[in-house]
This record gives structure tokens, sequence and C-alpha cells, in this order.
């Protein structure tokens, strides 16, 4: 039996998935499908070949909530931590000391902000969001009720929590986290490890404003994202700026996990099977590049029929009528003009998904392709 015909798991159908972006909780469902899709095939590719029986052959009455790859016309890859996968511990150090460095040597912070402990790290997880109007890190329950709560980084007693949020510990600025998913000028959402590591720099940056003597505000959250831009802004790559891709670029080995050959191949068999495959990721081309050949090989392009980078999901499913415009490449600089349509496969930067979805139309020929 042919692998990806056996693979069946609890997800929503990919079209669905894909298709369904009119609310924010489909929506997420679509922008993160990529990743925790890619999570499972990467860990399902390295076992074993699949038995009968592994994964039902028949489906159950319950059809809805099961998908099969054999019926998908299109599979779709995101790649940081999904194809890549990091050394997280490297990987994350190096991310705290990219943004404290720049602290430290261009905003004049104290240089203790370049010392960690291991301890240190437990402060670390995702779903934390910083409210930027009184420097408190909480972590909230799914209905915006405030479930633990840290001033910088020490931990909020459940009175000091309710003198904060009231008897409800509710968190005021929910709705909109929950409505829009953007960004804030009062909080910041930290939901990827390409940021989380700057949560345990504000907790210690509020630390720091106290021992100070500073009155603690949203003043500090500006040098926060200037050390994001220096790191992470289109021309920090090719230029060396900042700590991280220059660190990156040195010694990949050391944050980048190459995938085994048995990935390959089920990527090859994939291809060769009819379908489409895509990778779509918010990194920029030069990034990508260099990350696809370590981990896949200087022949990976060959492994996908679209490449899509910097394509900022969500956004690139669900700001619809006010998508980015496709754009291709020359020597990894995005063209000024957008394109009115995809019309056939490649390499293309920002990009959304109807114009995608049209592309994929004609490719499979069907008018809603899986």
């Amino acid at each position: 039996m042919h692998r990806e015909s056996t693979v069946r798991t609890r997800l929503t159908p990919l079209y669905r998935l894909l298709l369904a972006h009119t609310s924010f909780s489909s929506f997420l469902r679509a922008a993160n499908f990529l990743t925790i899709a890619g999570q499972w095939w990467s860990v399902l590719a390295e076992r074993e070949p699949a038995r009968e029986g592994f994964f039902p052959r028949h489906a159950p009455a319950t059809m809805s909530e099961y998908f099969s790859l054999s019926d998908c016309d299109v599979i779709g890859f995101d790649l940081d931590h999904t194809l890549c996968r990091y050394h997280l511990k490297e990987t994350s150090r190096l991310i705290y000391e990219s943004f404290a460095r720049y602290l430290v040597e261009h905003k004049g912070y104290d240089k203790d902000l370049l010392n960690l402990t291991p301890a240190t790290w437990d402060f670390c997880f995702k779903g934390l969001v910083v409210d930027l109007e009184d420097g408190n890190l909480v972590k909230l329950a799914e209905d915006g009720t405030v479930l633990r709560a840290t001033h910088g980084t020490n931990d909020l007693s459940i009175e000091e929590i309710i003198k904060h949020y009231g008897p409800k510990r509710e968190w005021k600025h929910f709705n909109s986290l929950n409505t829009s998913f953007t960004r804030s000028a009062k909080y910041y959402f930290y939901d990827n490890y390409f940021d989380l590591p700057g949560a345990l720099l504000c907790g210690r940056v509020v630390d720091m404003l106290h021992k100070r003597g500073n009155e603690v505000n949203s003043d500090f959250w500006k040098d926060m994202v200037a050390a994001i831009d220096h790191n992470y802004n289109t021309s920090a790559f090719k230029e060396d700026a900042g700590t991280y891709f220059p660190s990156v670029k040195r010694d990949p080995g050391r944050y980048l996990q190459p995938c085994s050959d048995s990935v390959k191949t089920w990527l090859q068999s994939m291809k060769k099977a009819g379908k489409v495959l895509l990778l779509i990721t918010s990194s920029h081309s030069d990034y990508c590049r260099l990350i696809c050949e370590h981990i896949l090989g200087k022949d990976y392009e060959e492994l996908f029929d679209i490449i899509i980078t910097n394509a900022l999901k969500p956004g690139f499913f669900s700001l619809v009528p006010q998508q980015r415009p496709f754009r291709t490449l020359m020597e990894d600089v995005e063209e000024r003009e957008g394109l009115p349509l995809l019309d056939k496969p490649g390499w293309y930067s920002q990009g959304n998904w109807p114009h995608l979805h049209d592309l994929l139309k004609t490719m499979t020929g069907k008018p809603e392709p899986k």
C-alpha cells in the first residue's frame, strides 16, 4: 500500500482549512494548518513504512473529522519549525542574544541582560501576552481569563492578579485579540518560536527599569521593536546586519536539523503521484534558500511546484480583499510591480490565497482542488 494513502489523522480536510477564512477561528486553522500538518507528516515520514491497519483504511461514521492525503490534490508545507526543525536550545539563545545585544549596544541598556542561567528559560512558553501598559506578562484561558501573570519576571499572586484584573480576572484587551489577531500598541502576543525569547527579554527589561527606579510604560517596547527590526528586516540577511542571520550563515548546522533521506524520498513520491506540492513561508527568499539547501540539499527546488516566501501568514489567507499581490524575485530582490494574477508555477514573494487558489484550479483542472 502506498504510504500516503494510509495517512489519516484527526484534522479538518485541507480544502476546508484553506477556504474557511471568514472567521477568526477558521482562518487561524487555515494559517496554522501548514505547521500542524507538516509536523505530523515529518514524523510519519520517519516511521517504518505504514502497515495495513496502522491508520483506519475505511472511514468511520465521523468521516468529516478525518482527511486522507491520497484524496488531496495539493499538499502545502510551512518551512520554519515544520520541514525545518531547529535545535531549539541553540536557536532560542541566539534569538535572545540578538535582541539583547542590540538593546545593550545601541540603546544603553544594562549589560546584565546578556547574562542568562539555565533556569531562566523556564520563563518562556508559547501563548504569553505582554501587556505594554504595565509591564505584566499574562497567560490567558480561551475565554480571556488571566490564568497566571508576572510583573517583569516576578510571579503575581492570585490576590495581585485580582487587584490588576478584577475579581473575574478578565483581561480587557481579549476581545481585540480574539477578533483581529493583530498586533497592538497596548499588547504583544508571543505565538511563535522566532520571537518567543523576546518575552523573557521583556520581563528582564521591566525588572531592570524597576531596579533603576524608572517608570514602567510602553516606551520600552519601541526599543524592543527596533531590536526585532534590526535583526529580521528584509535587508538584514544580505547585509549581515544584526546577530541572528550572520550567526546562522556562519554555522547553519548548529541551529538547523537536516531532513532525513526518508523525508526527501517521501516528498519525491508525492510529487511523482501527481500531487501539487507547495512551500509557503513568511521567511524571506534569501534565508529560505539557506535553510532549504542545508536541510534538503541543493536540488530542493525540484521537490516543490510552487515556493512562496515573505507570505506573512496568517494575513496571506485572511486579508481579503486587502491582500498583497504576488511579486517575482530578481536575485532575491522583490520586483516593484505586483502581479495581477498567477499564471504559472514557480517561486514568488508575498501574495494571497485567492490568487494562489485560482492557479491551483488551473494546475489541477478542478474547480475546487483539495
